[in-house]
């Protein structure tokens, strides 16, 4: 893929205004016992004023160089894009974990250009790594090309899971029931995103969370198809604020994975 003009300048932007981002983060970390924190839906769905002044920081840079860009942020909801181009933001992934005093956070940013994901950033300020994908080029990080994991199986590899308050626990329980009685190990790191992203650098061989957000989660799937894995359809009448199932994994392990998931879960609430 040629880069246009236009999405090259947005990836330079990006790239800029990461590591601002992620020290920023990191400033409000370090003094993370002195933060007031906030539950929105319940007290695992959390918000603390790192991940809005993250948010507010981001979408000021990108206002500035690109006033007719739409942004999608997780803390401020949704402006229209005037250019075609929509950039989609977790300030903060892993906020309970943040919280807590836990480094299993990370910042996620994802590029939309007319509906499609065309570049995914998750940037873990904790380990220094830098996961970026631009479609058609691959997926790297800090800069050198990375791959899911192609010879693994669900019972030599990790699956992380996720869960939420907008899933029945039953169901989340049923597919660890099933997998563990396939062989297979989970893990949950908390961050979403990180778990993604970890999937396309072939430490996990899979994640599934029943429903995500598409902050949460464009840039990771991304990372995922463009380091040769397979996801699943997400969000594909392209409203991107609506929660939808995330599943990625290395590409053989996708029908032994879906068996194990299931159907999908009805949505609880939006």
């Amino acid at each position: 893929m040629t880069r246009s003009p236009a999405l090259a300048a947005r990836l330079a932007l990006a790239r800029a205004l990461l590591p601002e981002a992620a020290a920023l983060a990191l400033s409000y970390f370090a003094r993370v016992a002195t933060l007031t924190v906030e539950a929105k839906a319940n007290g695992q769905d959390v918000v603390s004023i790192a991940d809005r002044e993250v948010e507010q920081l981001v979408r000021a840079r990108v206002a500035e160089a690109f006033p007719g860009d739409g942004f999608l942020g997780e803390e401020f909801g949704a402006a229209p894009t005037r250019s075609g181009f929509l950039w989609v933001l977790d300030p903060i992934d892993g906020t309970s974990c943040f919280v807590h005093g836990l480094r299993n956070w990370c910042i996620a940013l994802a590029l939309v250009e007319d509906g499609q994901t065309v570049a995914g950033f998750i940037l873990d300020p904790n380990a220094g790594e830098l996961f970026a994908a631009v479609v058609g080029e691959g997926a790297s990080l800090n800069d050198a090309p990375i791959h899911v994991d192609i010879h693994t199986d669900l019972r030599h590899g990790l699956t992380s899971i996720g869960a939420s308050f907008r899933v029945p626990a039953a169901h989340v329980a049923a597919v660890i029931e099933r997998l563990l009685g396939a062989g297979g190990m989970f893990v949950r790191s908390g961050s979403g995103a990180l778990s993604l992203a970890h999937v396309a650098c072939g430490r996990l061989a899979a994640y599934y969370e029943p429903q995500m957000h598409a902050w949460d989660c464009l840039a990771g799937l991304l990372l995922i198809r463009e380091a040769g894995g397979w996801t699943g359809p997400f969000n594909e009448d392209g409203d991107f604020t609506r929660a939808d199932r995330a599943i990625g994994c290395a590409p053989q392990l996708r029908e032994d994975l879906l068996a194990v998931l299931g159907d999908p879960p009805a949505l609880l609430t939006r």
